[in-house]
């Protein structure tokens, strides 16, 4: 794992990293407070995830710490700024711990901002952060979590899911634009489910071009399908699915 491999993800990407991070590390009840579906987030409240790690005391007594995690993905060294809302809203809050994770590393002004909160507000939380040569060690000996993120050379999976995404959209629309000029196809589908499905293609028109979706000739055809045939049986489908 390099800079440059975290540097390949998008802010989402590495919030999830961090996630599936902490899943197999053995934390549970986690939450990612993402809030959308959508590329960018609401206001978290001062973290990203939410997350509980079982503790067993000397005397056996098990009990379970709450982590609050904040996601940091920066090209540069993360600035004291940046950790002003987790620590506020830690201080309301009152977590046992507060993780700062960075896909790089903090500036040393950080740092020592950090130190000087601890020795000088004795916050009622412990205050950890992983920078770049922990995420290398702690990620060392997960091969499921290197295979979906950080190998290098290789495609992530959320990359495969787009391309099949790509192919399946183009030869669904060749399809339904083929089907919708012979009548007695239409009749088959119904009339009411060809409304839609035309709907559908303008769509699919929007989103690609309609320079970009076709008419295609036998080759073309052919590459088209064999790409969604070799994309399904990477992602752990049969060779040859092709159904759209």
């Amino acid at each position: 794992m390099s800079k440059l491999e975290l540097d390949n993800l998008d802010a989402t990407e590495f919030e999830e990293f961090c996630f599936d991070l902490l899943h197999d590390m053995g934390f549970v009840n986690i939450d990612w407070r993402k809030g959308t579906a959508l590329p960018s987030s609401p206001a978290d409240r001062g973290r990203d995830i939410v997350a509980q790690l079982q503790q067993t005391d000397l005397d056996g007594t098990v009990r379970l710490e709450t982590w609050f995690v904040s996601c940091k993905h920066h090209k540069r060294g993360v600035p004291p700024e940046k950790l002003q809302g987790t620590l506020a809203w830690a201080r309301a809050e009152r977590p046992n711990v507060v993780l700062i994770i960075a896909s790089g590393f903090l500036s040393n002004p950080s740092k020592d901002h950090l130190a000087d909160y601890e020795r000088n507000d004795h916050p009622p939380f412990r205050i950890k952060y992983w920078e770049q040569p922990i995420l290398k060690r702690l990620v060392a000996d997960k091969a499921k979590l290197l295979q979906k993120y950080l190998l290098q050379g290789r495609r992530r999976e959320s990359e495969i899911l787009a391309a099949e995404e790509v192919y399946f959209d183009k030869i669904w629309y060749d399809r339904t634009m083929v089907l919708s000029k012979h009548q007695s196809l239409r009749e088959r589908v119904g009339e009411d489910v060809m409304k839609l499905m035309l709907q559908e293609t303008e769509e699919v028109r929007g989103k690609y071009g309609a320079e970009n979706i076709g008419p295609y000739n036998d080759i073309e055809w052919g590459m088209l399908l064999g790409k969604l045939s070799a994309l399904r049986w990477v992602l752990g489908g049969e060779w040859d699915v092709l159904d759209t």
